[in-house]
């Protein structure tokens, strides 16, 4: 399986979607449903912003994606 799959790629696309859900225009809708079609696009770019960011490995036929939510160390 790890030798047909491209985990990198696959991080890559998922970046690529995210920066589509985040500039998806908002169809000519008003009210609840403008609110609602809004609030599915930011979930749409944070689910794939986060795995897009993630780190991976594969052992022992297992996939397994980290993300780290700790802040960037501040420099000095």
């Amino acid at each position: 399986m790890s030798d047909q799959l491209d985990i990198d790629a696959m991080l890559t696309r998922f970046r690529e979607r995210a920066e589509v859900a985040k500039q998806r225009t908002l169809p000519p809708v008003g009210g609840e449903e403008r609110r609602r079609v809004m609030q599915q696009r930011e979930l749409d770019y944070m689910d794939f912003a986060i795995v897009g960011d993630a780190s991976w490995t594969f052992e022992g036929g297992v996939l397994t994606l980290s993300v780290d939510f700790n802040p960037p160390a501040e420099e000095s």
